[in-house]
């Protein structure tokens, strides 16, 4: 066991070493401007204050609370006046009927019909003011709170997800830097090889067509800078639509992955925190929210205890002693009544009803339980599965230094051989690609270890510990 950790000590000490070294090379190469550069920390912050792809996920909460603030006040009683002033006739006969709202009725019923018309006026305050309904209202209130928690959930998932989509933008915008370095490094060598070339035909030692096969490899350079050049551009464009920062601003921290590969090697990893990961916090809210309306379904079909009561005017130019007046006299109210009582409402179909919707409910609990399982799970297996990723890309980025350093000896090997007139463009050209080769790996290499890692820390949300 002693002996395994030894080995390990000594192979991150080789790999921490290595990377040393080729930050230093590459900052020598590279001319870094720090101070104008904008880091990931700057983007992923912006996108959480002034994205323009999270207002509409900010405007849902806005409605959300609407509702809560609206919630808060389901309790208070339904008053309501009502004064009107009726023209008509005055004849009905006895009967019954349902009354739904106000209805237009008769004072009393007559022995012999009568056409005349009268005038009647009636005001009436009514109160309806539930007291108790074993806790109905309150569930209502707890629900749409719980509306705002999956609301805001929701909005920290799709937050979550755009700066874990920012991250892999900026990680291929670095990789698009460095891969425009080692294109201008590769134009660099293939121009001295040139001139090179145009020295040795002069004195005779090499043919002048050496000189036009590197004049094409030196097009064929360009052509492919250009190319990088336009996919940078356009993951500029990305960042910027994504943070709302002008491209023109915008200054790739070309020395930003070396650092993170050199931190992490050093670094302890840090236990995963996925139970406030966004996604888990999401279906979380949903499965609390479920029952919430689990709990009003239960409480919705309660009975209801009422305090009623209603005061109410009346006039007519009907006389008590049933003698039609003048239409004037029904302006004014001459009568007054008031009525207060207390009322308890309950229908028996609700309890079939209730057991229906308990039901229902029910289902939906559970499948917001399964979601929020699942979620876990995944997040778990996602969690193995990086592991063992990142575990290969430390092997590869222990190995790779070594084909970069290879393949830099053979080429300055080649050159001589060739200024010498000892080997001819062919062969010196393999030695060139084969260096371009192993600086492209080293480049993919660290990009895909940084992507890695990040997706790790994205998993397990960890990425502040990153940044």
């Amino acid at each position: 066991m002693d002996k395994r950790i030894r080995m390990f000590n000594k192979n991150k000490a080789i790999l921490i070493s290595a990377w040393s070294w080729i930050l230093l090379v590459f900052s020598v190469a590279k001319s870094q401007t720090r101070d104008t550069s904008v880091g990931l920390r700057d983007l992923l912050c912006r996108v959480g204050k002034q994205s323009a792809f999270l207002m509409s996920d900010s405007a849902a909460i806005l409605i959300k609370l609407a509702e809560q603030n609206a919630a808060k006040y389901n309790a208070l009683p339904a008053f309501t006046l009502n004064l009107q002033g009726n023209l008509g006739t005055n004849n009905n006969l006895p009967g019954g009927y349902f009354s739904y709202g106000i209805v237009p009725g008769n004072s009393r019923v007559r022995n012999e019909g009568s056409d005349a018309t009268i005038l009647t006026d009636l005001a009436i305050a009514s109160l309806n003011w539930t007291i108790y309904d074993f806790g109905e209202k309150k569930e209502q209130r707890n629900v749409a709170a719980s509306d705002v928690l999956v609301e805001q959930s929701r909005f920290n998932q799709k937050k979550y997800d755009l700066e874990a989509y920012v991250i892999d933008t900026y990680l291929q915008w670095l990789q698009i830097e460095d891969l425009l370095a080692i294109q201008t490094q590769n134009i660099d060598r293939t121009t001295e090889i040139r001139q090179s070339i145009m020295a040795l035909a002069k004195s005779g030692i090499k043919a002048g067509v050496d000189t036009s096969i590197a004049e094409a490899e030196i097009s064929r350079l360009r052509s492919n800078y250009l190319e990088l050049d336009g996919q940078r551009q356009q993951l500029k464009i990305i960042l910027s639509a994504i943070t709302g920062t002008s491209a023109e601003q915008l200054k790739a921290d070309t020395a930003y992955s070396t650092r993170l590969i050199a931190q992490s090697l050093a670094a302890v990893s840090n236990d995963a925190n996925n139970a406030q990961h966004p996604i888990l916090q999401y279906y979380r809210s949903l499965y609390q929210n479920s029952l919430q309306k689990a709990q009003l379904v239960k409480k919705s079909f309660y009975p209801a205890i009422s305090l009623q009561g209603a005061v109410w005017g009346r006039g007519s130019s009907v006389s008590a002693g049933d003698e039609f007046r003048a239409l004037g006299k029904g302006l004014g109210l001459e009568r007054g009544n008031y009525l207060v009582g207390v009322g308890i409402t309950y229908d028996l179909f609700d309890i079939k009803r209730r057991q229906l919707q308990m039901k229902t409910q029910e289902a939906v609990t559970h499948y917001a339980d399964e979601q929020y399982k699942e979620k876990q799970l995944l997040l778990n297996l996602n969690e193995s599965k990086l592991n063992a990723r990142l575990g290969t890309m430390k092997q590869k980025l222990l190995e790779i230094p070594h084909q970069l350093s290879a393949a830099q000896a053979a080429y300055r090997q080649k050159l001589s051989l060739y200024k010498n007139g000892l080997i001819n463009i062919v062969e010196l050209n393999i030695a060139l690609s084969v260096l371009y080769r192993a600086e492209t790996d080293l480049i993919a290499a660290k990009y895909m270890y940084c992507k890695t890692l990040f997706e790790k820390a994205i998993n397990s949300n960890q990425v502040q510990s990153l940044l």
